[in-house]
């Protein structure tokens, strides 16, 4: 987070609301970097400080690599609006649909990723699904939740199956011909798991090219253990120092993200 992201804080947006506006806006100008977005039509979450279940999403008119921590808008479960002046922004229906399901079921889970990649999608429609091929995909082995496509996430309905998928410790899932979505105890945890998850998905498609009789798999006991050094305790303090490290690609040229 950039040292000076407070001076920009709106006077009635308390510090602790504007640090999270910031770090969301963060995490989708990173999105855009690394080429995971879909003009407007994905979406990040992250849940606001606080009592109550309020989480901020972006204004669906902008793009990802303009996204400000003025853009975002905060909402309730019942997608009603909660700011004065918030009127002409836009929330997006699907996107309301399943953050709002992943939300209300796991509030351990303060920031919701969701991308259309196109390595994210084409391993959302393969039958094998993920495989435990690459060190970023053996991150998620025995951790890694599927979703059945139901068409264009509409339906409130569809909440409960997404939350049932889910379940109540996993932090990631493939939604079936759809793309992948992440969840994390922090913005930077989120951004380290979408990370993993769209590389693990970009290596397996390269794989893939030179034939699956080529492919090398780790031995069972290998990609236990492997999934298991990614939950060392020293984990956070990794993950933070490379959020820290991430943020300094968008730090100098893009400083509006604060505004």
């Amino acid at each position: 987070m950039a040292s000076d992201h407070l001076r920009h804080r709106p006077a009635h947006i308390p510090a602790e609301e504007w640090t999270a506006r910031c770090e969301l806006a963060a995490l989708y100008r990173l999105i855009a970097h690394f080429r995971w977005a879909d003009l407007i039509y994905t979406h990040v979450s992250a849940r606001l400080p606080g009592p109550g279940d309020r989480f901020l999403i972006n204004d669906y008119r902008r793009m990802f690599h303009e996204m400000r921590a003025s853009d975002l808008v905060a909402i309730d479960l019942e997608g009603n609006k909660l700011e004065a002046g918030s009127e002409a922004q836009v929330v997006n229906r699907a996107g309301f649909v399943i953050h709002s399901a992943l939300h209300a079921a796991r509030p351990d889970l303060r920031c919701i990723v969701h991308t259309h990649s196109r390595a994210g999608i084409a391993v959302s429609a393969q039958r094998c699904g993920l495989l435990p091929i690459s060190q970023h995909a053996l991150k998620f082995h025995g951790h890694l939740a599927y979703h059945d496509y139901e068409g264009i996430a509409l339906d409130t309905e569809e909440r409960e199956r997404l939350v049932r998928d889910l379940g109540p410790d996993h932090r990631a899932m493939i939604l079936r011909n759809h793309g992948l979505l992440v969840g994390g105890r922090s913005v930077a945890e989120a951004f380290d798991h979408i990370y993993f998850l769209e590389r693990a998905c970009d290596a397996q498609l390269a794989a893939q090219s030179g034939g699956m009789d080529q492919i090398v798999m780790p031995p069972m006991a290998v990609r236990e253990h492997t999934a298991g050094q990614y939950r060392h305790d020293e984990m956070p303090a990794w993950v933070d120092m490379a959020w820290v490290a991430a943020l300094r690609l968008i730090d100098a040229e893009q400083s509006d993200v604060w505004t």
